[in-house]
């Protein structure tokens, strides 16, 4: 997927742990192999071409496809799974890949806390220690270095950490009604949520719709909080993230 994924499990038996870490790096791969825009063999570069359909593909691809249904449906089209003209959920896929690798080494037993880190996008289960929360520093996009805000898992047993901007990989994300690259005031948008499959996918959606509707639509959503920074250095919030953030 064009990024780097790392894993902090905490607790159970080292060989347990160590087995489930291989069988998530092997999904991980495998859903490179299915989902890359990248290989022209894979499942869903196919099916853009229409050389296979949605029943010709494995499970996994009916699936994202319907999580982008649903993602394109509650941001109104600002998230998008077309690109030139032709399918492209990729932008979901990271999200949902490692949330679900995050829940599989959840799921090993003896374990009591995983941290996966996609890309920078971090999905959150347990806790590392009794009574001691995981923290996520989000960077600032205009201070090479520093932190924007920390944020802490206290008090949820799942959380997610996803940010979207210009500032790190240029001009990436595209205003799905011109087809272009989305032209905004922010540098970053940072979604706090459960889950990160649907915080990777409102971060996109916010960024792409600006800061004040983006922040008027993330305020809408529930369990959901976000971070915009501006292209000026104003920083813009939902009303919960300070809860959110220690």
């Amino acid at each position: 997927m064009g990024t780097v994924f790392s894993f902090d499990v905490r607790g159970g038996r080292p060989g347990a742990v160590q087995a489930a870490l291989e069988k998530a790096v092997a999904g991980l791969h495998r859903v490179n192999e299915v989902f890359s825009m990248y290989r022209d063999d894979s499942q869903l570069a196919r099916l853009s071409r229409g050389e296979l359909t949605v029943a010709d593909c494995a499970p996994e691809v009916a699936e994202v496809l319907e999580l982008g249904a649903e993602a394109e449906r509650v941001s109104d089209g600002w998230f998008s799974m077309r690109y030139e003209g032709r399918l492209d959920p990729t932008g979901i896929v990271k999200g949902w890949a490692a949330e679900r690798a995050a829940r599989l080494l959840a799921s090993t037993p003896g374990v009591c806390g995983v941290s996966m880190n996609g890309g920078g996008d971090v999905q959150l289960l347990g806790a590392p220690e009794p009574h001691r929360p995981w923290r996520v520093g989000v960077a600032d996009p205009l201070r090479p270095g520093g932190l924007a805000a920390v944020v802490s898992s206290a008090g949820a047993d799942e959380l997610a950490v996803a940010t979207s901007g210009s500032y790190e990989r240029g001009a990436h994300i595209v205003d799905p009604r011109t087809g272009r690259s989305a032209v905004t005031d922010l540098v970053a948008v940072t979604v706090v949520a459960p889950t990160l499959t649907w915080a990777d996918c409102w971060a996109t959606a916010a960024f792409a719709m600006g800061s004040r509707a983006g922040l008027r639509w993330l305020e809408s959503l529930p369990d959901v909080e976000g971070l915009l920074i501006t292209a000026g250095d104003e920083v813009r919030c939902t009303g919960g993230l300070a809860a959110r953030l220690g």
